[in-house]
């Protein structure tokens, strides 16, 4: 069974950083794209970034230029580097994987259980 274990959330002040950290486990045979998604109280969940194998990467208008999105392939890990953060960016941050569990068989899309972030003011 294919898990996803976010880490690295906290409670931060306006302009701190953070780094998410987010774990693909199980028996699979390949990850394509990796993203972070977050959703903040009373609002739809949002891409925030996502990285290729290639790797290529695509980020959110509101996060260019001070998150950034790496993955290691060898350990199965997705990151998102968080700086100059701001208190807009409080939200519940989530890991998602597009995984193929078998050759031969179709993708899906796995989820972790979500890591909060709080920036205060």
């Amino acid at each position: 069974q294919v898990q996803l274990v976010e880490s690295g959330g906290g409670l931060v002040q306006s302009g701190g950083s953070l780094r998410l950290s987010c774990t693909a486990s199980g028996r699979f045979f390949r990850i394509y794209t990796m993203s972070w998604y977050r959703q903040a109280p009373g609002k739809q969940s949002e891409l925030v970034a996502s990285v290729t194998r290639d790797p290529s990467t695509n980020y959110a208008d509101s996060v260019k230029g001070r998150f950034f999105i790496s993955r290691d392939d060898a350990e199965n890990t997705l990151y998102l580097q968080m700086k100059s953060l701001i208190p807009e960016d409080t939200a519940v941050y989530y890991c998602n994987a597009r995984i193929i569990v078998r050759p031969g068989t179709l993708d899906y899309d796995y989820w972790g259980q979500g890591t909060q972030v709080t920036v205060s003011s």
